[in-house]
């Protein structure tokens, strides 16, 4: 069982940055990878990015379109941690979002997220 809580949310204003923290605790499989997830009031939930916790590729990460160029995900083993920094912070980035663990790595795909944190919730005013 793994346990994921995300931090960092709150009011911006568009332009600005933002940084979402997830915290992880339990077991995690040897190889994983974390997800960054949003859902914007009366959409579905969307990919944002991910990044390859560990293993031989671990570090490596990819996006989705809505957020390519300004978003950056990173991690911190040490501390059981993943990082997603978005800039250039716009209205339509307003949602709240989730990490989630997966064991396929490069996952775009919800269904290949087995945990999920609570989500935090971005607002970014015009």
């Amino acid at each position: 069982q793994v346990q994921l809580v995300e931090s960092g949310g709150g009011l911006v204003q568009a332009g600005g940055s933002l940084r979402l923290s997830c915290a992880a605790s339990g077991r995690t499989s040897s190889n994983y990878a974390v997800g960054w997830f949003r859902r914007a009031p009366g959409k579905e939930r969307e990919f944002v990015g991910g990044i390859n916790v560990n293993g031989w590729n671990g570090g490596t990460t990819w996006y989705g379109d809505s957020v390519k160029g300004r978003a950056t995900i990173s991690r911190d083993n040490a501390k059981s941690a993943v990082y997603l920094q978005v800039n250039s912070l716009k209205p339509e980035d307003t949602a709240v979002y989730y990490c989630a663990v997966s064991n396929t790595r490069w996952s775009r795909r919800m269904d290949e997220y087995a945990y999920w944190g609570q989500g935090t919730q971005v607002t970014v005013s015009s």
